[in-house]
């Protein structure tokens, strides 16, 4: 009787310190989406023209997004995979076509959007919080900004560049607080 309780004093010891572990192993929630930030905004190739999006529902990071780049698509799953908590990565970013029509307007919107103003500031630094998407012909605009004016002059010049087709404004104001 004595033998038996020991034993199962032993496993009900292990079962806590295995459900523990595993609770332990998991990173919260919020912080896993940090790291995920962290990952994504460090990746070498990506720039102003580059859009990287993510959500975490448990152990599994979904990526989505344009890049220019094909490695940057492979880096940010790679990168995001390596986070301790992350079982699965769906990989849902769009390489955006090859083009030398879009390259010149995403040189011309650059400069229209970035010489607007005092929208300067958001294309400083090593992540700039406007990113400027071209896929054929047109443009979108995403990221955060200060102001509903800000968003406006930035979408006011990228409709003023010549050959853009449509421009969409994803713009969105900086919560304060």
């Amino acid at each position: 009787m004595n033998n038996m309780r020991n034993k199962l004093l032993i496993l009900l010891v292990l079962g806590v310190l295995v459900m523990s572990a595993g609770v332990a192993s998991a990173a919260p929630p919020d912080r896993t989406m940090e790291k995920v930030r962290k990952e994504l905004v460090t990746l070498p190739y990506y720039g102003v023209f580059d859009n990287l999006e993510y959500k975490v529902e448990g152990s599994t990071v979904t990526l989505f997004g344009q890049v220019r780049k094909p490695i940057t698509r492979h880096d940010a799953e790679k990168r995001v995979a390596r986070i301790e908590g992350v079982e699965r990565v769906v990989n849902n970013i769009e390489v955006l076509p090859l083009s030398g029509f879009d390259d010149s307007i995403r040189a011309r919107t650059y400069r229209a959007v970035f010489r607007s103003g005092s929208l300067y500031r958001y294309a400083m630094g090593a992540n700039p919080s406007v990113h400027i998407i071209v896929k054929n012909g047109r443009v979108t605009l995403e990221g955060v900004v200060s102001n509903k004016m800000d968003s406006q002059l930035a979408y006011m010049a990228a409709n003023g560049v010549p050959g853009v087709f449509s421009v969409t404004n994803n713009l969105r104001i900086a919560s304060r607080g």
